[in-house]
């Protein structure tokens, strides 16, 4: 597969819904605002209340050949202020400042046929590409907002580790707690960033309240922070982005963060916008940006980038760490807090102390899984019980039902019974009616039949006379007058 058909597959896997990735015509009008950041301060701030205390000098300019970590840790890092370290590459000299180069990555047969993380699909699955696919899209690609390597799984495997070794944690930042659970456990924490112009991250901060740092070797960034106490609504410009406008770093710092600044300035010291402040910088090659835990930040690659980026907790900010990852990070909190005990006792108790503070109970500690497998047994147990009690109440009502169903039976069977001898007996009644009806008719002809007799006896007497009378007439002699 080709570097063209390559990309265009893990284009459309990464944004199925986007038709056409130059839709903005970014990449025509982008230099215009490139221009328009060179010609900008390299450090602004705005702050909409000059009564609000905060400092107007962040991030913090230092150099690693004169500040120590000690320094660092207590002035800086404890006090949470965003910084730029220059230096330290050189410094320490990596060999990534070398082996970075694009052309050297180009030519790194180590790395040039590995793939590495560019994007996650719908599902969060990495989409990955070959790194010399990748660098002649970086080149060549004409988008809004391209593709960007960020990939944390370097350390798989042989051929990749070989970044591992191109660089070293600056001092700064190496005393890492959470190097005390194992690789496997501990979430994603540092990541190779190859950019390419245009491209970037959005607003947002790091997880697990966990403290970054970012060192460029190749290309320019540009960074906008706000203070934690700036309300998310805010500073993603909720209210602020039409609908059919996008939300990526570029859009972000075209168009977002103007609307974000006149907003504020429109609103001013009030509601939302109490306080509020936010601070733009343009990172070089060689420079180190620390970023402290709740700081929201984005991030947009002035031109084509190559760096490296982890975050980590120290014990500056392990209070707030731990807040966080014993909440969502249960098993791995409880197997830290083991090693915490350990090797730093001190962060043991404050842990454990936080926990009786808040009442809060460890998922898996030992007491608490013996009490969570007690409970689940009493459970088991008060569940069996009540299923046997639920399978008698059941067996119960079938046999009640049972048995109902034959008092049923039995009653409709009397019920029938008894209008089958209601029906016999008004059958018989009706029989007995028609029988007396019969006999009464019987009755009444045979009585009309008598005095027909009757009358007809008489009538034939009267008749026997009256014929007798007329003959004995006729028979007599005549007398004559």
């Amino acid at each position: 597969m080709g570097w063209e058909r390559e990309m265009e597959r893990a284009r459309r896997l990464h944004r199925p819904s986007l038709k056409n990735w130059e839709c903005d015509g970014l990449y025509e009008s982008f230099p215009e605002f490139q221009q328009s950041i060179i010609e900008r301060p390299p450090y602004e701030h705005f702050i909409i209340s000059q009564e609000s205390g905060i400092p107007t000098n962040i991030p913090v300019v230092l150099d690693c050949r004169s500040v120590s970590p000690e320094e660092f840790h207590r002035n800086y890092e404890a006090k949470c202020m965003p910084c730029v370290i220059t230096g330290i590459p050189q410094q320490a000299e990596w060999g990534a400042v070398h082996e970075w180069k694009l052309e050297n990555l180009m030519n790194d047969e180590d790395l040039r046929n590995r793939r590495f993380k560019c994007g996650e699909d719908d599902d969060e699955r990495s989409i990955k590409v070959k790194l010399k696919h990748f660098l002649k899209y970086m080149s060549r690609n004409r988008d809004d907002s391209p593709l960007y390597i960020f990939d944390s799984g370097f350390d798989e495997d042989r051929l990749a580790k070989k970044i591992l070794s191109s660089y070293t944690v600056p001092e700064y930042f190496n005393d890492d707690l959470f190097r005390l659970v194992s690789e496997r456990r501990r979430p994603p924490y540092r990541w190779f960033l190859v950019g390419p112009e245009r491209s970037g991250t959005t607003i947002h901060y790091d997880p697990l309240a966990t403290n970054a740092w970012n060192t460029l070797l190749h290309g320019k960034k540009r960074w906008v922070l706000f203070p934690p106490h700036v309300p998310k609504h805010v500073v993603k410009g909720k209210g602020l982005i039409r609908k059919d406008e996008d939300d990526e770093a570029i859009h972000y710092f075209m168009t977002i963060l103007p609307r974000i600044k006149r907003r504020a300035h429109a609103v001013g010291n009030h509601g939302d916008y109490r306080d509020f402040a936010c601070f733009e910088f343009t990172q070089s090659a060689g420079e180190t940006v620390f970023i402290p835990n709740g700081w929201w930040h984005a991030v947009l690659n002035m031109n084509d980038t190559v760096g490296i980026t982890q975050n980590f907790c120290s014990p500056r900010n392990f209070d707030s760490v731990w807040l966080k990852t014993r909440k969502d990070r249960k098993m791995m909190a409880y197997k830290w807090l083991v090693q915490l005990e350990q090797h730093y006792p001190d962060l043991f108790q404050r842990a454990v102390a936080m926990n009786e503070r808040d009442g809060f109970v460890m998922k898996y500690d030992p007491v608490e899984v013996k009490r969570r497998e007690e409970e689940e047994a009493r459970r088991r147990v008060i569940g069996k019980l009540q299923q046997e009690q639920e399978e008698r109440k059941r067996r119960d009502e079938r046999i009640w039902e049972e048995e109902e169903a034959l008092r049923q039976k039995e009653r409709q069977f009397v019920e029938s019974e008894r209008r089958r001898q209601l029906e016999e007996e008004e059958i018989l009644r009706r029989e007995r009616q028609i029988m007396e009806q019969e006999e009464k008719a019987k009755r009444s002809t045979h009585l009309s039949r008598g005095r027909r007799d009757v009358v007809g006896g008489t009538s034939e007497r009267l008749l026997a006379e009256k014929s007798g009378s007329k003959r004995s007439r006729l028979d007599s002699p005549r007398v004559s007058p």
